[in-house]
């Protein structure tokens, strides 16, 4: 035991006289942990706004409470379900907010190199790639690769050098590499997300104008790629086979090294139907997680960032399954398509069905492109589409038979849901001048 003598023994004797001066330190205990309890809250104000915005929301131990009239209670900061046959986001929180989102970026980097590369490619690995930070391969400078393995080793094991080394050799550079990746993004309708990096490592470029460039999306852009990465790209189903593959086992080019990866998503075995996923973390970004689940013929995308810091690391698959339950419970397909109730349009100058110039003339309509007659929209208890009928009050001649005239359009909250063209079932030409003549002379000759 101590008494306070910094070395010495209680009980233990000093030899020294009870008169004489010995300083004393002792250790105040309850000041050190003042001290650590101020510089731990100085160090966490200097952190991401990310990190400052989920330690405001630990506070309340499991988020909002009741977010957008649900009663999830969400981890994420910022947190997105998406139907991913339509594209609509059926909950979001804070969903077009701008955050980092770490090793979820290389779901766009696989997807690049299956549409952009041959699985059967020869890669070779640069000085930079081979440099990269762990989680990382352990690749050095001019060792070659099989494109197709480095994917297995870029989503089972996110290592951070497989995706410098894929990036440079489709994109020639990690630069021009990002560069694809900024404008696949727009094409799939992603306005909020800026690639830096194939790896999703923090990253910020300064602009010519002044002011920095975060590699950053939303959480309703990432459910957008990942929709795109299941589903509307050509390779989408290699790329549902590489992630979804529990463990690939592969060589170098020349068979020297040998190398085994596996697949870190446990959401692949936490839920039936679960499709695909991809997890990502930094010191910035916290704990990110992007997954798709097919179930009972429905398809959601869960999107989450800034899910938590260290120790919270099973955060994100409490909000994902929470998501995902949400969207299997509450959500049912309904056939919503009905009959527009069309009359024929009168046509101004037309040449009327009797033939007869002081009759009036009118031209059926009819709704084009209905496929099977159904529109089939995801939707909970409560919610209901509007039908709106847009079409003119009269038409000019001529008008030729098929003539685009107006649409009958479906909204659910003022979003449009889908538009069916409005065409003429008919045509008719203009009663002009050498019409008349024909007209008279017709009637004469009778």
């Amino acid at each position: 035991m101590m008494d306070g003598k910094i070395g010495r023994k209680t009980g233990r004797k000093t030899g020294r006289k009870t008169g004489s001066k010995e300083k004393k330190y002792k250790v105040n205990t309850a000041g050190v942990c003042m001290a650590c309890f101020i510089l731990f809250f100085a160090w966490m104000e200097k952190q991401p706004v990310a990190v400052q915005a989920w330690k405001e929301a630990v506070q309340a131990e499991a988020g909002d409470g009741n977010e957008n009239g649900t009663n999830l209670q969400l981890y994420a900061h910022s947190a997105v379900l998406m139907d991913a046959d339509s594209g609509r986001i059926l909950y979001g929180k804070n969903e077009t907010e701008k955050l980092p989102m770490a090793s979820t970026t290389k779901i766009m980097t696989c997807i690049l190199a299956l549409e952009n590369g041959n699985p059967d490619d020869i890669v070779t690995v640069s000085a930079y790639a081979a440099a990269q930070p762990k989680v990382h391969l352990g690749m050095y400078e001019g060792q070659e690769f099989r494109l197709g393995d480095l994917l297995y080793s870029l989503m089972l094991e996110s290592h951070n050098d497989a995706a410098v080394a894929i990036a440079e050799h489709v994109g020639g550079s990690v630069e021009e590499f990002a560069a694809m990746m900024n404008q696949k993004a727009k094409e799939i309708g992603c306005r909020d997300t800026f690639f830096i990096t194939p790896n999703g490592l923090d990253a910020s470029v300064n602009e010519k104008e002044g002011g920095q460039k975060v590699h950053s999306t939303t959480a309703a852009d990432l459910a957008r790629i990942m929709k795109y990465c299941i589903g509307e790209s050509e390779k989408s189903g290699e790329f549902l086979e590489v992630t979804r593959t529990q463990s690939h086992f592969f060589t170098d080019a020349e068979g020297k090294g040998s190398y085994s990866c596996n697949n870190h998503n446990a959401f692949l075995t936490m839920m039936d139907g679960a499709l695909s996923g991809k997890t990502g973390f930094t010191n910035n970004a916290g704990y990110c997680y992007v997954g798709a689940l097919k179930r009972d013929g429905k398809t959601f995308v869960v999107a989450l960032l800034a899910c938590g810091w260290p120790n919270h690391k099973s955060y994100k698959w409490s909000d994902t399954k929470q998501l995902m339950n949400y969207g299997l419970e509450n959500y049912e397909y309904r056939n919503v398509y009905e009959e527009a109730p069309l009359t024929p349009l009168l046509v101004e100058g037309g040449v009327p069905e009797s033939g007869k110039p002081y009759d009036a003339a009118y031209l059926p309509l009819e709704v084009s492109e209905t496929g099977d007659g159904e529109l089939n929209v995801l939707l909970r208890d409560g919610e209901n589409v509007e039908r709106n009928v847009l079409l003119p009050e009269k038409l000019t001649a001529p008008v030729e038979k098929g003539t685009r005239v107006g649409a009958v359009n479906y909204y659910l909250d003022g979003e449009l849901l889908r538009e069916y063209p409005v065409r003429t079932a008919g045509g008719t030409e203009k009663m002009d001048f050498p019409w008349m003549v024909r007209y008279l002379w017709m009637c004469y000759s009778l």
